[in-house]
């Protein structure tokens, strides 16, 4: 048995033997043709498509990056130039895609060495990331907090958004101390890092000494996305008597306005460019931001810009011509400016507003000048504030009585043949009297023509019964057609009263209409009488003087404006070709007839010839050429904006002018208002029309 075990024992251990190096070789022999096989295919690779690989590791994308061009100029009507660009060296930065803030970091500790940057406002939060972003740091900071910070109860890692603003906060508890000079690179920091990808921004665009500028450009290899480039600013060569006309302009910090954002994106601006925010800068916009230049830049695989060109230079902004002379312009704020003194000095400003002054052209609409002073009744100082022509209201008096007559011609309540009416004051029940400035009885009857001379409250109050359709008997209830309003309304929008007027400034207002009815719904007759003679609603003073210049020019309401044209800029910065010219608009032909509107002409000739005692505007009499004019006064409140729940706010007095000059032959119509006075005085508004009178035909040589 022991020998048949032993042989079994060794047959079994020789074909192990032999059966073991088998499977290894097989093993082995697998491997090798594998290794074989890939080596093989990388020889393949190598040979076939190794020149397309290494391109692909080369590979650039190319892209286009907009730059922005100088703005458009703006001049006066004389070509001054009003409005121009200060060209400075600038420090800028364009930021690559995918660029870290470790990036970031280093290239301003670097910039640093070379260019003084002023500190600007950090946030704790921007003070935090400057810190955060230097190499290791932010590892360091993440060690050192508590594990609560990193992870959650569970024990589960919070997201890395999580943990960074876990470090962030975590620095702000430990407490943040720099030094001047470290806030200055964090200035830098914060400006590069909310760059948005290939935009470019100003890391230093004032006071670039030409040191600077050298060690910068001698270190660009050093500095990714630095450049040595330039950067405007809006300067005003003459003064900026009408800087609030002109409006303003944004900053790269501002970029969009939030309200224009997504309108300007899709028109293919960036969220940091500079725009026009309000008036004629925001209204011509698209004429003076120009067409922006275009540079190609080719991106690396490793995302950093490889190299430019610039492939389209851009065409700079067109300039803007103004219809306003600056010289004129500076008499009539002159104007304004002695007369407001002389108020101030009189003690009667103490609840005033300030004072206002335009002038018109009224066969074209093209204002001549616009002028304002905006006074704050608590402070007395006074600032400039053209643009309170267009966007401030006053309830303007008298001054409004032509278009109460043309609109009662219109309405057939009176004729040219038969306009002679009865002087009564009105008596109603429960209310004063409501008469005219001079004495009850001075006039028995008065036509229409006479009624403007001496300015008749009576007289309007009776047209306005007469439009509504109701008999006046005193002390009894007037009973006026519930229509009134809108029918007297109607006729004074035809005139430009109470609607915008078109004007191509941005930020127009229009007038203010009182309620029509009381709490309880019934008609508000009284207020209807007070319309009627321009004690009720309110309208601005560019309303006004187109009113007046529809008078002036024989019934036409053209829209007003204050470009009037547009030109290209040449290479060389200087004006090139007329691009387009401002044609005058009519808005409407006011339906009154000749015979009509030269009653109306009489009456406002005489407010200023006249010989009646009562004669409103006799301060005008002597201007040659003549003008024809309506002064206007006004009973009105000062409502303090710090106590608007006062129920008894002073009463005050406005005072107002509309007029037109040469009597027979109109190129200049004018509108002006002293409000919220303490004492009547109607000679304010005239005097200032006075001296603007006398300095427009003397700069248009028609004085004689």
């Amino acid at each position: 048995m022991k020998r048949i075990l032993e042989i079994i024992r060794k047959r079994t251990g020789s074909q192990a033997k032999s059966t073991i190096p088998f499977r290894l070789n097989l093993l082995f022999f697998i491997v090798f043709a594998l290794f074989a096989l890939l080596v093989g295919q990388l020889a393949y690779l190598q040979i076939v498509y190794g020149g397309k690989f290494a391109a692909e590791v080369e590979r650039t994308d190319k892209t286009v990056m907009q730059g922005n061009v100088p703005r458009g100029m703006i001049y006066d009507s004389k070509g001054r130039l009003l409005v121009g660009n200060s060209t400075e060296s600038a420090i800028t930065y364009t930021k690559s895609s995918g660029v870290k803030s470790s990036d970031i970091y280093q290239i301003v500790n670097r910039l640093t060495k070379y260019v003084n940057i002023k500190k600007g406002d950090l946030s704790e939060r921007d003070k935090a990331d400057y810190i955060l972003a230097a190499p290791g740091k932010s590892e360091k900071v993440s060690k050192q907090m508590p594990k609560s910070y990193r992870q959650d109860s569970d024990g589960n890692a919070y997201s890395s958004n999580k943990v960074y603003a876990n470090e962030v906060k975590y620095i702000q508890e430990q407490g943040i101390h720099l030094s001047n000079k470290e806030e200055a690179k964090a200035t830098a920091f914060k400006k590069m890092s909310s760059a948005y990808s290939l935009s470019t921004v100003f890391l230093k665009d004032k006071g670039l000494t030409s040191k600077e500028i050298a060690q910068v450009s001698e270190h660009l290899t050093e500095l990714p996305g630095i450049s040595v480039g330039t950067n405007w600013n809006r300067n005003y060569p003459e003064g900026k008597s009408i800087a609030s006309i002109i409006g303003g302009v944004s900053t790269e910090q501002q970029g969009i306005p939030d309200d224009e954002l997504n309108t300007m994106l899709a028109s293919g601006y960036s969220r940091n460019d500079r725009v026009g925010t309000s008036y004629l800068e925001k209204s011509y916009e698209s004429i003076l931001a120009g067409t922006k230049s275009q540079r190609q830049v080719e991106i690396g695989s490793n995302n950093q810009i490889k190299s430019s060109k610039q492939i389209y230079k851009g065409q700079k902004g067109g300039n803007l011509n103004l219809t306003i002379d600056s010289a004129f312009q500076k008499k009539v704020q002159s104007a304004l400016n002695t007369q407001f003194s002389s108020a101030k000095a009189a003690g009667i400003t103490q609840y005033s507003d300030g004072a206002y002054a335009v002038a018109m052209n009224p066969q074209t609409g093209a204002i001549l000048a616009m002028a304002g002073i905006r006074n704050n009744p608590k402070t007395g100082k006074t600032t400039e504030d053209s643009l309170g022509v267009i966007n401030r209201t006053f309830v303007m008096g008298s001054a409004v009585k032509g278009a109460t007559v043309l609109g009662a011609f219109m309405d057939g309540v009176i004729t040219p043949e038969n306009n002679t009416l009865p002087d009564q004051p009105i008596y109603l029940p429960g209310t004063a009297v409501k008469k005219s400035v001079y004495p009850i009885g001075t006039f028995s009857s008065l036509s229409a023509a006479k009624a403007l001379e001496v300015s008749s409250n009576e007289y309007m109050m009776a047209l306005a019964i007469r439009e509504g359709k109701a008999t006046y008997k005193p002390y009894t209830a007037l009973h006026l057609d519930p229509g009134i309003f809108d029918t007297m309304r109607g006729y004074f929008k035809q005139f430009g009263l109470g609607v915008k007027t078109g004007i191509d400034i941005s930020g127009e207002t229009t007038g203010i209409e009182g309620s029509n009815r009381t709490s309880t719904g019934q008609l508000k007759t009284g207020s209807a009488l007070d319309l009627s003679y321009g004690n009720y609603d309110a309208y601005t003073l560019i309303e006004m003087v187109q009113y007046i210049s529809t008078i002036a020019n024989g019934g036409y309401r053209m829209q007003p404006y204050i470009v009037n044209s547009i030109q290209k800029t040449q290479n060389d910065g200087k004006k090139g070709a007329v691009e387009s010219v401002t044609k005058p608009k009519v808005l409407n032909r006011v339906g009154f007839t000749n015979d009509e509107l030269k009653i109306v002409k009489t009456g406002m000739y005489n407010v200023v010839h006249g010989s009646d005692g009562w004669t409103t505007g006799t301060r005008l009499k002597d201007i040659t050429p003549s003008v024809s004019a309506k002064t206007g006064t006004a009973q009105s409140f000062y409502y303090d904006p710090d106590n608007p729940d006062n129920d008894d706010p002073p009463e005050t007095i406005t005072t107002s002018l509309v007029s037109y000059g040469p009597s027979d032959d109109p190129n200049i119509a004018l509108a002006i208002v002293f409000p919220n006075l303490t004492s009547e005085n109607g000679s304010y508004p005239q005097l200032v029309a006075h001296q603007i009178y006398e300095d427009y035909y003397k700069m248009t040589g028609q004085s004689k």
